[in-house]
């Protein structure tokens, strides 16, 4: 049996579709679980509770946590320790495995041009330094022997069915699907990986049951060759068969608005993943598992067919 913590996400939907191939059952963990599949299993938990989250994942092989958390950096930084913390004791009691879903904060900002496993952790944002040590837990159990583990990141994501956590559907899909202009900020010129959520979750799956695969980093499989945000914002008006506008916020424009905005605050101290290039490569997945990303026009497809098309 394998469980997933954080199971009502974009990610977690993913997952719980492609787990089937691997297990039965899956059990389901939110606050507000609600199945994807027929026979899952639900349990409602609180995941800063250390005694629910252990019973949350009785019984389990594989535990995927793919929770997100409020956009602030100070509930980021009290309250991710608590989980990973409660989520490596439970793991280490029940013999599970833990598989975490992570993204790219904790990378030194200046190799975003080509964004892989091996770059130096040296965050320079309050929630990429969160990041960096959750991942240091996560790492450390394995070495110590605790925990079997692995760390799966993506790049920002976008796919079918996703509300509130894509900046492409939130910037690009939504406002442009409405007739209203992009809503961007930093260098639009620059290029920009997006990973394609069905492609994220099968490829969790795939890493959760893969013996071999523990104690590394995984980049999840990710087309090569993004296009920047003006042409993504071109290519989707055009499939949407609207006009292509947009505007966009520089970094003075974005800190101003966040004194008004708490979301642009937030967003203010990631501005560098946006005024220059930001390449993620996964091509040590790829090639290790012969998994060719989605490629980004196929993509756009699918997400507009499925939640623009009438």
């Amino acid at each position: 049996m394998q469980v997933i913590l954080g199971a009502g996400g974009a990610i977690g939907r993913e997952l719980a579709k492609s787990l089937p191939n691997y297990t039965q059952p899956i059990r389901l963990v939110s606050r507000n679980p609600q199945r994807v599949n027929s026979t899952d299993e639900l349990f409602s938990a609180d995941l800063t509770q250390a005694d629910q989250v252990l019973k949350a994942i009785k019984g389990a092989e594989v535990v995927y946590l793919t929770i997100g958390l409020p956009y602030n950096a100070k509930i980021w930084e009290s309250t991710w320790p608590v989980v990973i913390k409660n989520t490596l004791d439970a793991c280490k009691i029940e013999g599970a495995k833990l598989v975490f879903f992570d993204n790219v904060y904790m990378y030194d900002p200046e190799t975003l041009g080509n964004i892989k496993e091996d770059n130096p952790i040296s965050p320079s944002s309050k929630k990429g330094k969160v990041r960096a040590k959750i991942a240091e837990m996560i790492t450390n159990a394995h070495k110590k022997g605790e925990v079997k583990t692995l760390i799966a990141r993506a790049a920002d994501f976008y796919g079918p069915g996703i509300e509130n956590v894509s900046v492409m559907t939130e910037s690009v899909f939504k406002p442009l699907s409405e007739g209203k202009k992009a809503q961007l900020i930093g260098d639009v010129s620059k290029k920009h990986s997006f990973t394609f959520t069905p492609d994220a979750g099968k490829a969790t799956a795939l890493l959760g049951n893969t013996t071999d695969a523990y104690g590394e980093v995984w980049h999840l499989p990710t087309a090569a060759n993004p296009y920047s945000m003006k042409e993504y914002v071109e290519i989707i008006a055009e499939r949407l068969q609207v006009a292509p506008k947009m505007q966009s916020a520089n970094k003075f424009l974005t800190r101003s608005i966040g004194l008004f905005v708490p979301v642009m605050k937030e967003l203010s101290e990631m501005y560098y993943q946006y005024d220059r290039d930001y390449i993620f490569n996964s091509e040590k997945f790829e090639n290790r598992f012969e998994f060719k990303p989605t490629p980004y026009l196929d993509g756009i497809d699918v997400v507009i067919q499925s939640d623009y098309n009438g």
